[in-house]
């Protein structure tokens, strides 16, 4: 394949929908995305969500659906009447609701009441912003009314300067009742200002609703403590992580028995992902990330001279289960995602791993797509470790021809890179323009073990760079890849890697991508809202100069040292609310990349977080992406 001169990108997206052929930006934001509400009480129905991307009015639309296990038949239906809501009490009595509670006072209106229009915010301390909010003095609280209405609500964290559930991401994974609906158990994160950025301490508080009494019952771990459910049994369950300041630590599923904690997973060389009880008390079943996909465990519950479980693999295949969501007999509902194919629900057999699909939301789509070969391959990696590497190949792959090819560089930098389907980052779109794209499982993923899991903290551009390279050339060795088109591309720690690799590929990469990376580490230090992370992964903050491990990142591992070594065309992407990797990060690097004269491209989204969540910037985002690699590739 030569290099041609493109058409437009959406003519050229268009056209191939016509043809009804291969996927493009625009059949993929015509797609259905799927999430499980839950099973019906009496177990013979399960309801779901679809919601599907309104491009002509910018927003999503939903729908709620029904299906019949007697028949297999789905129903729209505008509620999802019958499914068990976790926000009642077992016993019928007491309801869980969730609202903000306004405590301090930050804008200059507040404090200063004779001046009405003042705008100003103004803190005293740390954790004055978080992901794409600024601090508004607010919190998430729960409260507790009877659900007959008779009575008056109850804050259960009255005046208390915190947030449950917990920000930015937390929901009704946060709290949970006891077995007989007489306590409330929640996580918080009960720290303020610097502390709380510094720390990823979650606790499991108990409230006691006749007391109004609280206890923490997690109070001797450091680390985070989420997620908690109760069992048939009254048993607590939960998620656990040991250390504190290390939010990709190892995580565990631990229980409560006679008021001491077991971890049951502490042998398991593995991290969990979200979990559920057997109806009988007796198992937890959870899903988990694994050599490159995500699957389907179970851990017994030890008798009461046992302190671990025995944890037992139930599905395998090249697909990620994902989104528990019920057990139904001596099957669970869970969803499941490939390369190829977006979220749908299937039913799983608890014994066997088998797996029926109970959804096809989008079958009628993909019926017309010629779908891509993806390709699990070994790579060695610098020093002799074994890589897995995934290889998505264009529909109608002919190795006679030649292709170009992308390298993507996944975020995280701990996240799986699985057999997910992104909306954005969707191989399946890239491959089906043509690219032959390379997914390393570099140092830092977890699924391989703790050990490959940890190795990226504070080696941000050690091995695992080598391993992109290492990935990068065992491919472009390949005689169908046409070694003047290789491109590097991703987003967040992607980004920073893009960023890194563009100072040392020697020649390898003809453009890169950039979308949410850091350039610089020092003011990404200064910038950022949990420090935590940077502290962790980096070692510390750049001014220590007797730490070694910190002294290493920001002068080895800082991309904006290496700037004076670019050479090739670079794309910035980047999101104006995005706290966590701020915009400065962008603008550094746009400022270095024009002022040295690379060819270069800012597309910047002022409403957008580390995401890019609105369809029709979604839109703009595939289009811009592919336009961009025509110009370079």
């Amino acid at each position: 394949m030569k290099k041609t001169v493109y058409l437009f990108i959406a003519a050229l997206a268009a056209f191939t929908h016509l043809r009804g052929q291969v996927m493009t930006p625009e059949t993929l934001l015509k797609l259905g995305r799927v999430s499980a509400l839950g099973l019906s009480e009496d177990e013979n129905h399960l309801f779901y969500k679809v919601s599907t991307p309104n491009v002509d009015e910018d927003r999503f639309d939903s729908q709620i659906f029904r299906y019949s296990f007697a028949d297999g038949t789905t129903l729209p239906v505008p509620e999802a009447t019958g499914v068990r809501d976790k926000h009642i009490s077992p016993d019928k009595t007491w309801k869980i609701e969730t609202d903000r509670v306004k405590l301090d006072n930050v804008h200059g209106n507040e404090i200063h009441g004779d001046l009405k229009e003042s705008n100003a915010l103004i803190y005293d301390d740390l954790h004055h912003r978080h992901w794409d909010r600024w601090r508004d003095g607010s919190y998430n609280h729960l409260f507790i009314s009877p659900l007959s209405g008779n009575g008056e609500r109850t804050d259960i964290m009255p005046d208390e300067p915190y947030d449950t559930p917990t920000v930015p991401f937390g929901g009704s994974e946060d709290y949970t009742w006891d077995a007989e609906g007489k306590a409330v158990i929640y996580v918080c994160k009960k720290k303020k200002g610097t502390d709380y950025v510094n720390s990823t301490n979650t606790d499991l508080y108990r409230y006691e609703i006749a007391t109004g009494q609280t206890t923490n019952l997690t109070a001797d771990n450091p680390g985070y403590d989420t997620n908690p459910l109760t069992g048939p049994d009254g048993t607590l369950a939960w998620l656990s992580m040991a250390r504190d300041g290390y939010e990709a630590d190892k995580n565990d599923i631990k229980i409560m028995r006679d008021g001491e904690a077991l971890n049951l997973t502490a042998d398991w060389d593995g991290t969990v992902s979200e979990f559920l009880w057997s109806k009988d008390g007796k198992t937890i079943y959870f899903a988990a990330p694994v050599n490159g996909t995500r699957q389907l465990f179970s851990v017994k519950v030890p008798g009461k001279n046992k302190k671990r479980g025995d944890v037992r693999k139930i599905t395998k295949g090249p697909f990620d289960v994902t989104g528990l969501t019920g057990v139904r007999g001596k099957t669970l509902i869970a969803g499941r995602t490939d390369m190829n194919t977006a979220k749908e629900l299937y039913e799983i057999d608890l014994k066997s791993g088998e797996m029926k699909k109970l959804t096809r939301v989008n079958d009628a789509v993909y019926q017309e797509i010629t779908p891509s070969e993806v390709r699990e391959r070994t790579v060695k990696t610098a020093d002799g470790q074994d890589m897995l590497v995934w290889v998505i190949y264009p529909p109608d792959f002919d190795p006679k021809e030649k292709y170009p090819m992308l390298l993507y560089t996944q975020g995280g930098p701990q996240s799986p890179l699985s057999q997910f389907y992104s909306f954005r980052w969707n191989f399946q779109v890239m491959a089906a323009q043509g690219y032959v794209v390379v997914a390393p499982n570099r140092r830092g993923m977890p699924g391989h073990g703790t050990a490959w899991n940890e190795q990226i903290s504070k080696d941000w551009g050690g091995k695992n760079m080598q391993d992109y390279l290492s990935a990068a050339d065992a491919l472009i060795a390949e005689p169908y890849i046409d070694k003047d088109r290789v491109g590097c591309v991703g987003a967040s720690y992607g980004g920073y890697s893009a960023f890194m690799l563009a100072g040392m590929h020697e020649g390898r990469f003809k453009s890169f991508i950039s979308h949410c990376g850091i350039v610089n580490l020092r003011s990404m230090y200064g910038n950022t809202e949990e420090l935590f992370f940077v502290n962790w992964d980096l070692g510390g903050p750049y001014w220590e100069k007797e730490n070694a491990a910190a002294q290493k990142s920001y002068s080895e591992f800082n991309p904006i040292d290496r700037v004076q070594d670019w050479d090739t065309p670079i794309m910035i992407i980047q999101g104006g609310k995005d706290f966590r990797v701020p915009e400065g990060q962008a603008f550094e690097a746009f400022t270095a990349a024009r002022q040295r004269g690379i060819k270069s491209r800012l597309m910047y989204f002022p409403e957008e977080n580390h995401w890019v969540l609105r369809p029709q910037n979604s839109l703009v985002w595939q289009r811009e992406f592919f336009r961009w690699l025509s110009d370079t590739l």
